[in-house]
């Protein structure tokens, strides 16, 4: 088995506060991990590293193509939802309607973003993951703002990644229905 993303001894800072250290993991084809601890352990930050957008103080990250949900939406404010999304289909090669049929976007395809619900952003964000058929899916807090349809979409929707041989690693301090994910505590 693959591994679609390795940490070998990885510390991280911020601020120049030590956030974690020393921290290791594998997550191969199909599975998932689940980080928690309090607001300011460093999960975010993790994430960041793993996407490549920050770097580790020490330590080695090794990671496949991923997608990063976060708290910035990466959609144009001033397009219709489906075209904010078509535009990183495109990018990605990708099909953009399953993505958003996983999601229950289809009937917003025509609003611009900017007049979207918090919900209905974070599900446009979770559709725009799905939609880049990158192996390994980087999630923060990816249940904030959903109601429970879209909780349920975003397990179904993850579920079916890993079914496909996708991974998962997800940050949240609430369940967000990935069974038999691994779990790391931090802070």
């Amino acid at each position: 088995m693959s591994a679609l993303l390795r940490l070998e001894g990885v510390t991280g800072r911020r601020g120049g506060r030590l956030l974690f250290e020393g921290l290791g993991l594998t997550l191969g084809p199909g599975e998932a991990m689940m980080i928690t601890g309090p607001n300011g352990a460093g999960k975010s930050s993790l994430l960041r590293i793993c996407a490549g957008l920050l770097r580790p103080t020490a330590g080695t990250v090794e990671a496949g193509r991923c997608a990063l949900a976060d708290e910035h939406p990466a959609l144009d404010e001033r397009q219709r939802l489906g075209d904010a999304l078509a535009f990183w289909a495109r990018l990605d090669g990708a099909d953009l309607a399953p993505a958003i049929g996983a999601m229950g976007l289809a009937y917003l395809a025509e609003v611009p973003v900017r007049m979207l619900s918090t919900g209905q952003r974070k599900r446009a964000v979770l559709a725009r993951v799905a939609a880049s058929g990158a192996p390994l899916w980087l999630l923060d807090e990816p249940a904030n703002g959903l109601d429970s349809e879209g909780r349920d979409r975003l397990a179904a929707a993850a579920a079916a990644h890993r079914a496909a041989g996708g991974a998962v690693l997800a940050a949240s301090h609430q369940p967000i229905g990935l069974d038999g994910a691994q779990k790391l505590e931090l802070g």
